[in-house]
């Protein structure tokens, strides 16, 4: 009785401690803006000398916690932002940082960082590109690559047939170029961030070219089973060698949030209840396994401190995030979604007791009480962002995700991405030149420590009463192959 007691004195300590509230509009929006400013303090691209887009890192070269792909999740949580709150007072950061990483191609595979490029990586960067089309992000200069057209060319770079080949009957593989560690394995995150552009380029352009490979990559992953056929939870990915039939059944929650947003669009686009069955058993899967006691929870990783790598850390704010989307989109699917995003909201803004400022967030929102980001090696930008997505997914959006029909003024271009190499001949992409016609990842680990570390994750399975298990998988011993950097 008196643990009992205690747990409960420490969560009324919490709550009564919290800088942040969500229960009128007002709040919510300064909670958010309090979390905007506190997270800018991590980026420093935006002063002389530094590079605009990334935060410090990589962590290889001892600059920093972060990779490249993360400042792009960083930049779309920003525009987000700026969507539901109306502040532009970062408009111009994230503007400067989408552009300075597209690279000479305009495709985001800067020279910097093509020798450690994941398919992922780069999707990360085109969905924020892709969001700032849809949320009517101001546009940039007339001589700047437009938002539109930066996502058609990160989506036309991953249809070559030298990223999406025929192993496996098809797929990405994780990484691009070939020598890298991650090459032999095809994952969910990958395969879903180009299924998820497919649906919202089909959404946005109205050209069946992009629905079509989105139905064609959602085949592909329900085929090769990364999608379970009767429980509908989303794995991780499978090695090449094995025909993609040794199932890494981790379930990471940004798997099954990207694939069931993905869904959402496709449903939204095409008013087919295939698609709305789709969405709406993958929310009933996330709500039961991510949610289960009322705060946002990364199964694979958080059932003990300091097991979560970098990436998994920034996980939940992408799962708000786009299950707000989703909610937008598939109206069948709100009453389930937010009332599960509004407490897991309130649980993470409770923890935000932390810092001389007493306002500093962590990753483990379950028990009500502020963990430092120090146990997970991290100096906690993803642990913040996290916290910033969950307060922005439970806000009411000024409208739903914008098209060339419905105001948007990104301009396209139909052509964008093709000179990164040959590419084969698809249908016309007629865009028009202007919108109304129109991850996980980790570059190379620092060492066999790290790479033991990922590999303890190598085989999942679930008890009996439906807890994840992590074991090591004799397949992937990490004597013999990596699936991970």
């Amino acid at each position: 009785m008196l643990s009992i007691l205690s747990s409960a004195a420490a969560l009324l300590v919490g709550a009564a401690n919290a800088a942040y509230s969500i229960e009128t509009r007002d709040q919510t929006i300064n909670t958010a803006a309090t979390l905007a400013y506190d997270l800018m303090l991590f980026y420093d691209g935006n002063k002389t000398g530094m590079i605009p887009g990334i935060l410090p890192g990589p962590p290889d070269d001892g600059k920093g916690d972060y990779y490249w792909w993360q400042g792009g999740a960083m930049m779309g949580t920003y525009i987000d932002y700026w969507y539901y709150t109306g502040d532009e007072s970062y408009n111009k950061v994230v503007t400067q940082g989408l552009l300075h990483q597209v690279g000479p191609g305009r495709d985001y595979m800067p020279p910097n960082h093509t020798a450690s490029l994941g398919n992922d990586d780069q999707g990360f960067w085109g969905m924020s590109a892709m969001l700032a089309a849809e949320n009517k992000f101001p546009d940039p200069p007339e001589d700047q690559p437009q938002w539109l057209a930066l996502a058609q060319a990160v989506w036309t770079t991953q249809a070559h047939p030298d990223r999406h080949d025929e192993t496996c009957g098809g797929g990405l593989r994780w990484q691009v170029p070939p020598t890298n560690t991650g090459y032999d394995y095809k994952n969910t995150i990958s395969n879903g961030i180009f299924f998820n552009m497919g649906a919202r380029l089909a959404r946005y352009t109205g050209n069946d070219t992009y629905a079509r490979f989105a139905e064609e990559t959602w085949d592909w992953l329900w085929n090769v089973n990364y999608i379970d056929h009767e429980n509908w939870r989303v794995y991780d990915g499978g090695h090449v060698p094995y025909n993609c039939t040794n199932v890494f059944k981790a379930t990471f929650s940004y798997n099954i949030a990207v694939v069931m947003q993905g869904c959402a669009f496709m449903a939204n686009h095409t008013g087919e209840q295939k698609w709305v069955d789709r969405t709406e058993q993958l929310v009933n899967r996330a709500i039961v396994d991510f949610f289960e006691n009322g705060a946002a929870y990364e199964i694979p990783c958080e059932f003990e401190q300091g097991r979560c790598s970098q990436d998994m850390l920034s996980f939940k704010g992408y799962l708000h995030r786009w299950m707000a989307v989703v909610a937008q989109l598939v109206p069948s699917t709100r009453d389930a979604i937010r009332p599960v995003l509004r407490n897991s909201t309130q649980a993470a803004i409770r923890q935000c007791t932390g810092g001389t400022s007493g306002r500093v967030c962590g990753f483990y929102w379950t028990g009500g009480q502020f963990v430092s980001p120090a146990v997970d090696k991290t100096s906690g930008a993803g642990e913040a962002m996290n916290v910033l997505g969950a307060v922005l997914s439970v806000m009411d959006p000024p409208l739903p995700p914008v098209t060339n029909a419905t105001g948007g003024t990104s301009r396209g271009d139909p052509n964008a991405g093709m000179d990164s190499h040959p590419y084969r001949e698809f249908a016309p992409l007629t865009t028009g030149d202007r919108a109304g016609a129109g991850i996980l990842t980790v570059v190379v680990l620092a060492s066999a420590v790290c790479i033991w570390a990922w590999m303890s994750f190598g085989v999942s399975e679930w008890d009996d009463k439906g807890k994840q298990k992590i074991g090591l998988s004799p397949e992937l011993d990490p004597s013999k192959e990596s699936m991970f950097r």
